[in-house]
């Protein structure tokens, strides 16, 4: 990709910049499948769940998608819910308190390719930003080390606050440019979740790079991807692409 064309690399931070991705799926395991157990729902929740019906999504869009594909409905709460509480807010703060715990326990360390990318990117005049679904986009990055290599940051927290649609719209990938001073068609979405390159293409981007870690080569392009990489060193100049 030529990079000299572009003006906002917009990164998702889950499985993109992370490898967080792995802890939040432990966590949403965990959490359904005690759930669906206490329910007595026999058919488990799997990993293909995760990437049909959370992978990028706002955490509570998350629950409420899945517990459909099941049959099951609970009221929305509101999200001060206990964990505890048997509602979609609560059942997605009670998987957030246990990927908190994990985080706090392992740490994380960036994608060296993704740091190789940022190295990069550094030293040209295209300017970054983190776009998350998560409200846990800012501790992952500081324990992560990448903070303060970011100018904007776009995340749960922001989108609950501004009220802007989760991914798969667009919204906060446009406010995130915005924010940069940079159109839409001089930006560039990077992307590991299904519902995240459907809005980077929603959202009219100049490029929409999906990032194959476990959503599948073929899904990422028929969602929208312009690119697909195993790894985004694969976009530092110099390196293979494919």
């Amino acid at each position: 990709m030529e990079w000299s064309s572009v003006g906002a690399a917009l990164f998702d931070l889950d499985g993109v910049l992370t490898p967080t991705a792995e802890v939040h799926m432990r966590a949403w395991s965990r959490m359904f499948n005690d759930y669906l157990s206490a329910k007595g729902v026999a058919e488990p929740y799997t990993d293909e769940d995760y990437f049909a019906y959370v992978d990028g999504k706002p955490r509570y869009s998350g629950v409420r998608d899945f517990l459909a594909s099941r049959g099951l409905t609970l009221p929305e709460g509101d999200p001060t819910d206990a964990p505890e509480r048997e509602t979609v807010s609560g059942l997605g703060n009670r998987k957030n308190d246990a990927f908190a715990a994990v985080l706090a326990e392992e740490g994380v360390q960036p994608y060296p390719g993704s740091v190789a990318l940022l190295d990069h990117l550094a030293g040209t005049d295209v300017r970054v930003a983190v776009v998350s679904s998560s409200r846990n986009a800012v501790p992952v990055l500081e324990r992560a080390g990448l903070r303060t290599r970011f100018d904007v940051v776009v995340d749960g927290v922001v989108a609950a606050r501004d009220q802007l649609s989760g991914k798969p719209r667009p919204d906060t990938f446009v406010r995130a440019a915005e924010l940069l001073g940079v159109p839409v068609t001089a930006a560039v979405v990077l992307e590991d979740a299904l519902s995240g390159v459907q809005a980077g293409r929603a959202g009219g981007f100049r490029h929409v790079v999906g990032v194959d870690r476990g959503a599948g080569r073929d899904a990422l392009t028929a969602a929208g991807a312009d690119i697909v990489v195993d790894d985004l060193a694969q976009l530092v100049p110099g390196e293979a692409t494919r």
